[in-house]
C-alpha cells in the first residue's frame, strides 16, 4: 500500500518552520545576513524556533474554518464571525508581540467593536498579510466557488484591497493544487487560467458590498483591479521560473513581498527553484532582502502540500512552537 503524503500536516509544517527560519532575517539584507549567518544554503533553524505572527494568524484561520467544519457547512457569516473571534483573541493575547503587520492591527482593533467586518477593513491595504494566513483554505477536499469565497473573506477581515484578496485566493488554489499532486512545472500556467477565469467574478455572498468602501464605481471594476495586478506578477513569474539564477536574490525577479502579489510571486519562485528540495528552497527565501519570514512561509506551504510531512526532518519539527497543534490540525485534514 502506498503511504499517503499527508500533504496537510506537510502545508502546516512548511509554513512554520519557514516562518520561523526567516524570522531572524527579516528586515536585513543579503549581504548582512550571509555575513551574520554564513552560507545560504547552510541556513540552520534556530534553536528555539519560534514562529512570527505568520503562524500565529495562520492557526487562527485553521482554528475558525475547524469550527465551522465541526458545527456544518462553513458558510459567510459563521466563518467570518469565528474569524472575527480568533483574529480579536490573536490581537488580545500577550503572545502578539513578534512585529505584526499595522494594517493587521489596526483592523483587528476595529473587530473588537460592534461595527460590519467591512468597516474594519482596511481597504486600501494590500500588505502580504491577506495571503500569508490563507494554506488552510487550500487543504479542503474541494477547491471551488465556496472555497474561494472564503480564501478571499479571511483576506477581507483586514485587508480590503481587491489585490489581497485575489492574492489569498491564488495561495490558497496553488495549495490545493499542490496537495492534489499537480506537477509544479505547470503550475504558474494553471493559476494564470485561474485568474483569467475568475476576473470578472465577485464573491458578493462572501464579501457583501465591501467593494463600496473603495473608490470604484462598480463591483466588476473593483474586483478586475486586483486580478490584473496579480496577473501582472504572474506574467513576470513565468518568464523567469526557468531561467533565474539561485543564486541571485529572488527578489530581485518578482518583488520583496511586502505586499500580496510579490509574497505570492516569490513565494512560488523560491519553491520552484527547488522542487525536490524543500530545505533549500525554504532557505532560499529566509535569504532574501523582502519580507523573509512571509516568503519562506509561503515557500514552505508550497513545497509540503507538494512534498507532504517527510519533506521536513525530525530533527527541525521536533522543535518547533506550536508542533502539537500544528500537527493536530495537520492529522484531521488528511484523515
Amino acid at each position: 500500500m502506498t503511504k499517503q503524503k499527508q500533504a496537510a500536516t506537510g502545508t502546516l509544517m512548511g509554513l512554520a518552520l519557514g516562518d520561523a527560519l526567516g524570522r531572524r532575517t527579516e528586515f536585513s539584507d543579503v549581504p548582512m545576513i550571509l555575513r551574520w549567518y554564513g552560507p545560504w544554503r547552510e541556513l540552520a533553524l534556530p534553536e528555539d524556533a519560534k514562529i512570527t505572527d505568520d503562524t500565529q494568524m495562520t492557526l487562527s484561520v485553521a482554528r475558525a474554518l475547524r469550527a465551522c467544519q465541526e458545527r456544518g457547512v462553513a458558510g459567510p457569516e459563521r466563518l467570518a464571525d469565528e474569524l472575527r473571534r480568533e483574529f480579536v483573541d490573536w490581537y488580545r493575547s500577550p503572545e502578539n508581540n513578534r512585529a505584526p503587520g499595522r494594517t493587521c492591527l489596526t483592523a483587528c482593533g476595529l473587530l473588537m467593536t460592534d461595527i460590519p467586518w467591512q468597516d474594519a477593513s482596511q481597504i486600501g491595504s494590500k500588505g502580504c498579510g491577506a495571503n500569508m494566513r490563507v494554506a488552510p483554505l487550500g487543504l479542503l477536499r474541494e477547491y471551488g466557488d465556496s472555497a474561494a469565497g472564503a480564501a478571499q473573506l479571511q483576506a477581507a477581515l483586514t485587508h480590503g484591497h481587491p489585490t489581497g484578496l485575489a492574492a489569498s485566493d491564488l495561495t490558497a488554489r496553488a495549495v490545493w493544487l499542490l496537495a492534489q499532486g499537480v506537477d509544479p512545472a505547470g503550475l504558474v500556467g494553471q493559476l494564470r487560467s485561474y485568474a483569467y477565469e475568475n476576473r470578472d467574478t465577485y464573491h458578493e455572498r462572501w464579501l457583501g458590498d465591501l467593494w463600496t468602501r473603495s473608490q470604484d464605481p462598480s463591483a466588476l471594476h473593483f474586483v478586475r483591479r486586483g486580478w490584473d495586478e496579480c496577473l501582472a506578477v504572474l506574467e513576470r513569474l513565468d518568464s523567469v521560473q526557468r531561467t533565474a539564477d539561485p543564486e541571485l536574490d529572488p527578489c530581485t525577479y518578482t518583488g520583496d513581498g511586502w505586499i500580496a502579489e510579490e509574497a505570492l510571486a516569490t513565494g512560488l519562485l523560491c519553491f520552484l527553484l527547488f522542487p525536490g528540495d524543500p530545505l533549500t528552497a525554504l532557505r532560499r527565501a529566509a535569504c532574501t532582502r523582502g519580507d523573509s519570514d512571509s516568503i519562506a512561509a509561503l515557500a514552505g506551504a508550497f513545497a509540503g502540500a507538494h512534498l507532504g510531512a517527510d519533506a521536513w526532518p525530525a530533527e527541525w519539527t521536533a522543535r518547533i512552537e506550536h508542533r502539537d497543534e500544528l500537527l493536530g490540525l495537520g492529522a484531521l485534514w488528511d484523515a
